[in-house]
């Protein structure tokens, strides 16, 4: 058993594709196929099979995977703590974060990786909260910044920000100086579909108290949803921040809710299996000094 066979196999799970996968491994379709067939041999077990979608991993293949993935894993590992030994390490680090966060975040932090380690990579993925959390735990990730993430024993979250979530209603609305939490049901609503965390904390706090919000529209996009506030669609709930990175942001009418409030939190996960490097220490600690709403080094 080899490592190419191992990170080919991930590969194509990833992909769900063997043209897709090649191309992540640097190999010819007909070497990974080869790579695929002597690992099936070398088990004695099917890995993989075709679809109309592309291909798939039988139930012996997802019971490999795990191994696979943490083989991988371990010798990465490996490989960077030699690395780390180092003041100027090279290696790779990979950071996931939801798209707004990403729209302030990105910048500053590979401005400062790249000044403090300018012989490393790094890498920002971006995606929703509960798909950056399975991505963590599957060890795709070093570190993510989520919002109010589910608990998990295999990742610990550091607090790095609360936010007030406020009711947006389109451009020159009246709206009262606050909006009480029972009130919510009074106003037609455009908001993210779910999975979303803004989404998941309204559920978890709503719910309990027999509050149901009127919901129109929903879409996958924050931005989307107060594009279509700001053309009259409906009210929404967000966070102040993304007010302030969307376009629309300006116009539109906002009032905090409560009592009592409501809040988000943005965390910083990290896995508790795996232990730190020079580099994931360092860049996690770059963004805990970054103000996502402003893009700067946060004032604490």
């Amino acid at each position: 058993m080899e490592f190419r066979q191992l990170e080919s196999l991930v590969a194509i799970a990833d992909t769900g594709s063997i043209s897709r996968a090649a191309v992540a491994v640097n190999l010819a379709q007909p070497s990974l196929s080869r790579q695929i067939a002597l690992l099936e041999e070398e088990l004695g077990q099917r890995l993989l099979v075709r679809t109309g979608r592309g291909v798939a991993l039988t139930s012996a293949g997802e019971a490999f995977i795990v191994h696979a993935r943490a083989i991988l894993d371990t010798s990465r590992r490996a490989r960077d703590e030699l690395r780390d030994m180092s003041d100027n390490p090279s290696g790779r680090v990979t950071v996931g974060m939801p798209p707004r966060v990403a729209l302030g975040m990105s910048v500053p932090l590979i401005q400062g990786f790249r000044k403090r380690f300018p012989r490393a990579v790094i890498t920002v993925l971006e995606g929703l909260s509960l798909a950056l959390r399975e991505s963590l735990v599957t060890g795709k990730l070093d570190m993510a910044l989520m919002f109010d993430p589910l608990p998990s024993p295999q990742l610990a979250y550091e607090p790095l920000m609360r936010e007030r979530l406020l009711l947006v209603a389109p451009p020159h609305s009246k709206l009262p100086a606050r909006v009480a939490l029972t009130a919510l049901g009074n106003y037609a609503m455009v908001l993210p579909n779910a999975p979303n965390a803004i989404r998941g904390l309204l559920d978890q706090i709503l719910a309990p108290r027999g509050i149901t919000l009127e919901v129109l529209a929903e879409v996958g996009a924050v931005q989307t949803v107060l594009a279509l506030v700001a053309e009259g669609m409906g009210c929404t709930i967000v966070p102040e921040s993304a007010l302030a990175s969307s376009s629309v942001g300006e116009k539109l009418s906002r009032a905090p809710i409560g009592p009592p409030a409501i809040w988000n939190t943005l965390v910083l996960a990290t896995p508790l299996a795996r232990p730190g490097t020079l580099l994931t220490r360092e860049t996690a600690q770059l963004l805990r000094q970054i103000d996502f709403r402003k893009g700067l080094p946060a004032r604490h």
